[in-house]
């Protein structure tokens, strides 16, 4: 049993995703760091308030509603996102694209058999309709990583 847990702990995507994880909130720390220092008063100042608009609130008989505080989180949030998407994601995409290998599906590629006329794969040897024996096409066994036939 406790074998099991230790293959499920060493893992490889296991501890990738826990070091994802750390590094994800110490990110977030750091944005939230900076909205706070920046931008929550650059929006102060825009709109007329005076410095952090984070400790902006309102009340309702004797309960107070911080709502500086929701928009303070929403405006990191939406940094948080914007910085991991143009940052991490779309240069990653880029780069699975770019050594991203051409798989061609061998079956999809197909032809007509030349005794029923219908559609076979181009690697089949036999139809599947009528059971006449063809001769699969030598580019469609290359795909598929077959031998030529001789």
């Amino acid at each position: 049993m406790l074998n099991g847990f230790k293959d499920f702990i060493l893992r490889g995507n296991v501890v990738s995703m826990a070091i994802g994880l750390a590094v994800g909130s110490a990110f977030t720390t750091v944005v939230t760091g900076f909205s706070k220092a920046f931008i929550t008063p650059l929006i102060g100042l825009a709109t007329g308030s005076v410095g952090d608009f984070s400790e902006a609130q309102f009340t309702v008989g004797k309960t107070i509603f911080p709502y500086g505080l929701a928009i303070a989180a929403a405006i990191a949030f939406v940094i948080t996102a914007a910085v991991l998407y143009f940052m991490i994601v779309v240069p990653m995409a880029k780069v699975q694209e770019r050594f991203a290998k051409e798989e061609a599906d061998a079956k999809a590629e197909k032809r007509d058999c030349p005794r029923c006329f219908t559609e076979i794969p181009a690697i089949a040897t036999r139809c599947a309709h009528c059971t006449s024996e063809v001769e699969p096409v030598p580019s469609a066994l290359l795909m598929a990583g077959l031998p030529a036939p001789r």
